[in-house]
């Protein structure tokens, strides 16, 4: 049977043609929309920031290559004598944070910048810890950018990215729970991308922005837990993902092995290194009672060298904060009610951060009298703690 098109009344019910002109307002499709939604997207053009294209702003700054060198030492350095002492043009920054001192120069400067490096800190009485030369480094300093540009840039950019980490929160909420940080920590990523992005390859700074995000806050957790013990986690949470992908469940152990091409064993002692993990990070914090929470301890003879270093370093911290925290079986009233702050920034910063109880006393505004009486107290509570972990 053929159907005429030209007549609809000659076509059989179900399968005659509506006219548009006479079909219900509801039903008739329109292609204005689309088209309109489509004129608007080409009308409107390259994002600006400070009165300037992406493509302006970054040619006012372009990515440059220089050698770097990457050191941390054992007693903070005086940054205005060591600067005095490198070949002009070279620039010398510290990360705070990180403990972490950077040191620029001309590309082919690499080797003698190290060499410089050691000689100073060497005659000055400081020990160089993981001094690294690195050449050909690719970078841009995010102030040669316009001011208006740059703060334009990271308004644009900085719901963009939140938006983006919605779906690593529960991670990045692990380390940051404050949304205050995680703002703060989601602009120095765009920093950070600023001074890695390299105009030259053709991506534009939001693509590559969003790669980078994802990679940071893996990093997150591999500052707070140690690069092994992260990575195995990481490794393992996504074969399992991939697993469920495939089969629509969760594997056994031994499908687990089988899928990730390891041992049973290399396995177990994997999963012993995530559970370490796991419970290393519900370990209480500061203002917490010291009896509220468990640590899982590492099996001895499961657990790598790695995250046995790593949990013992962790677990270290975690007997200074419960030595610190409040003590709930005394009255409101009396001082040990309260995380003895001062105690634990005692310990931590002549401990790990190369300080002398005098420095420290002067940035505090403090007396090292008033320190010592409270690192006492922590003293006396860690040795305990420290008795019961080893116990």
């Amino acid at each position: 049977m053929s159907v005429s098109t030209q007549n609809p009344e000659s076509a059989p019910t179900g399968l005659r043609a509506v006219p548009a002109s006479t079909a219900p307002a509801g039903l008739r499709r329109s292609n204005a929309p689309r088209a309109r939604a489509q004129g608007e997207a080409f009308a409107r053009g390259p994002l600006r920031f400070g009165g300037l294209t992406e493509d302006e702003g970054w040619a006012l700054a372009p990515i440059t290559t220089l050698d770097r060198v990457h050191f941390r030492v054992d007693h903070e350095l005086p940054l205005a004598a060591f600067r005095a002492e490198l070949p002009a043009g070279v620039t010398v920054t510290y990360d705070e944070g990180d403990g972490l001192y950077r040191v620029d120069g001309a590309p082919g400067q690499a080797r003698l910048l190290a060499e410089l490096v050691r000689s100073w800190c060497a005659v000055h009485g400081r020990r160089t810890i993981g001094l690294r030369p690195e050449p050909d480094v690719r970078r841009r300093q995010p102030r040669d950018l316009p001011p208006a540009f740059l703060e334009d840039l990271c308004r644009h950019y900085g719901p963009i990215s939140l938006k983006r980490l919605q779906r690593n929160m529960s991670t990045i909420r692990l380390h940051l729970p404050d949304s205050d940080d995680i703002g703060q920590q989601v602009y120095e990523w765009i920093l950070k991308a600023v001074g890695v992005y390299d105009e030259g390859k053709g991506v534009p700074f939001g693509a590559f922005l969003a790669t980078q995000l994802s990679k940071w806050v893996h990093d997150l957790g591999r500052s707070a837990y140690g690069r092994t013990a992260t990575d195995t986690e990481n490794k393992q949470q996504k074969a399992i993902a991939a697993f469920i992908t495939e089969h629509q469940r969760r594997p056994s152990e031994r499908e687990l092995a089988a899928f990730t091409g390891q041992s049973v064993d290399a396995l177990r002692r994997n999963a012993q290194t995530v559970a370490t993990l796991t419970g290393l990070r519900n370990l209480q914090s500061l203002d917490a009672a010291p009896e509220m929470t468990e640590g899982l301890m590492p099996d001895r003879a499961q657990a790598s060298d790695d995250i046995l270093g790593e949990a013992e370093q962790t677990l270290l911290s975690h007997a200074l904060t419960a030595a610190c925290a409040p003590d709930p079986t005394v009255r409101k009233d009396q001082r040990a009610s309260l995380p003895n702050v001062l105690g634990w920034v005692t310990w931590y910063e002549t401990t790990w951060a190369g300080k002398t109880k005098t420095q420290l006393a002067a940035e505090l505004t403090t007396s090292v009298r008033n320190m010592n009486v409270h690192a006492d107290r922590v003293q006396v509570a860690m040795r305990s703690r420290l008795e019961e972990l080893a116990g």
